[in-house]
């Protein structure tokens, strides 16, 4: 499995059966509402990108960018898009995704397909529609937790966490770098990277102090499993 950060909280997670990207955020559409520009631009190849599967997790445009979605998945019958209410209510009156298709889900619902067993998650954040992702695979289980507050009481479907995504910026209703790190002991993950950091702001992942962090580079492929990381 090659896992991929895509800047902000966007991942790329490739296996032998499929691409699935996690909520990627490829243009600067984010500044005329925040007043602040990306400050790095995504290598040209992103746009190559061929997902089977594309996960959004709520409905705030560094997370769900149209403009981003439509350029990777636009047009295509494909691919099967997974996104809450608020999301799939727009995508539902997108005429360029209507090939697409177009799953409603909710904490709980459970999404199978290309050798992967999904899972929407609960999420504590300004949407209220927002979900998490749980993605189990026969090389490695994998919790995106989306933007979210911290909550200890967080479900997951799988005994043993291999790597564990979480922001760690501590704005717009998401875990501080403490929050995240208690999250990360509760679930007691093998690996955790932290994520929503670096685009927007100054913010570096030391912040998160976690005795098993893996700081992932961003748009540099590393190869992981359930016994390694590289």
């Amino acid at each position: 499995m090659i896992v991929t950060r895509l800047g902000q909280a966007g991942l790329a997670v490739q296996t032998d059966t499929a691409l699935v990207l996690i909520d990627p955020y490829f243009t600067d559409s984010a500044f005329p509402d925040s007043g602040v520009h990306r400050k790095f631009s995504v290598p040209d190849a992103v746009w190559d990108l061929r997902p089977d599967l594309l996960l959004l997790t709520h409905d705030h445009i560094d997370h769900y960018d149209p403009e981003t979605v439509r350029r990777l998945a636009g047009g295509r019958s494909d691919v099967t898009v997974l996104s809450p209410r608020s999301v799939w209510e727009r995508l539902v009156r997108e005429q360029e995704m209507k090939k697409n298709n177009l799953v409603l889900v909710s904490p709980g619902v459970v999404w199978t397909e290309k050798g992967f067993s999904i899972t929407a998650l609960t999420a504590r954040h300004s949407d209220p529609y927002a979900v998490g992702f749980a993605l189990e695979t026969d090389e490695a289980n994998l919790v995106v937790t989306g933007d979210t507050l911290l909550d200890p009481e967080l479900k997951v479907p799988f005994g043993t966490v291999d790597f564990l995504f979480l922001p760690v910026n501590g704005r717009g209703n998401n875990m501080n770098a403490s929050d995240a790190a208690r999250l990360a002991r509760i679930l007691k993950a093998r690996h955790a990277i932290p994520v929503h950091y670096g685009m927007m702001d100054d913010l570096k992942p030391d912040v998160f102090a976690y005795e098993n962090r893996f700081v992932m580079e961003d748009f540099v492929p590393y190869e992981i499993g359930k016994g390694k990381t590289s």
